[in-house]
């Protein structure tokens, strides 16, 4: 295992001086946000967060009641092919305009978000392994495993708090799509993933692993990838 993370963490290093892109997968509510943050406010480069929800397909031309009833945890509800042209976009250093999407009324807003390339770039979602497109363009793959049940209250906690959602349709969405979906795409895309971290968010050492190593790398120049494997294999040795 330390062998396998030390190489993922080598390659990302040879991007030194680039765009550099890491994908964060994981059942809703596994804390793929929080883990996203936290490197971010560690890093001590420019960073972007760029979430796979803000890429919801509008439904604004289907009546509220059929927009409600969407499977909005199948691949099919997500634009990803707009993700997938924003994360190469901006990997070539240029700008993008983030859609804006309102969970209330399941549509886009018509302003967006003007969003500038920087050196490192995180995008997260439960979707992202699940499409080959999207995965193939992230530098370093990352799932957060965590437990079901902690994640299903995660998951009512946030609906209802940030998405105007009721306590009975939360449920109801759970048990008829989230649970399946999850089962069909997003725990079968684990295996596309560089390193899988339990806890999400709330694993400390393997945030404080990401963020000091990943970060020491990118600041490093001049180093073949053997190097750089054998430097973290004995820098992973000490935890």
């Amino acid at each position: 295992m330390i062998r396998i993370i030390a190489v993922c963490l080598a390659v990302v290093g040879c991007f030194a001086g680039h765009k550099v892109l890491i994908g964060i997968a994981g059942g809703t509510g596994s804390g793929k946000t929080t883990l996203a943050q936290q490197i971010r406010d560690n890093f001590k480069i420019n960073s972007i967060l760029i979430s796979q929800d803000a890429y919801y397909k509008d439904l604004s031309h289907l009546p509220h009641e059929e927009r409600a009833k969407a499977n909005f945890d199948h691949p099919n509800s997500i634009d990803f092919n707009l993700l997938h042209e924003h994360l190469c976009a901006l990997k070539e250093g240029k700008a993008i305009e983030q859609p804006i999407y309102d969970f209330a009324t399941h549509s886009r807003k018509p302003e967006k978000v003007q969003i500038e390339a920087v050196d490192l770039i995180i995008v997260e979602g439960i979707l992202l392994f699940a499409i080959e497109s999207v995965r193939s363009v992230c530098d370093l793959k990352i799932f957060i495993d965590t437990d079901h049940d902690i994640r299903m209250l995660r998951r009512i906690e946030r609906d209802i708090k940030e998405r105007g959602r009721d306590f009975a349709g939360v449920k109801e969405q759970y048990l008829t799509t989230v649970k399946p979906m999850h089962d069909a795409f997003v725990e079968p895309s684990k295996v596309y993933a560089d390193v899988i971290i339990p806890g999400g968010g709330y694993n400390l050492t393997a945030i404080s692993f990401i963020v000091a190593k990943l970060s020491h790398d990118l600041a490093v120049n001049g180093k073949s990838i053997e190097e750089k494997i054998k430097r973290f294999e004995s820098n992973l040795d000490q935890y």
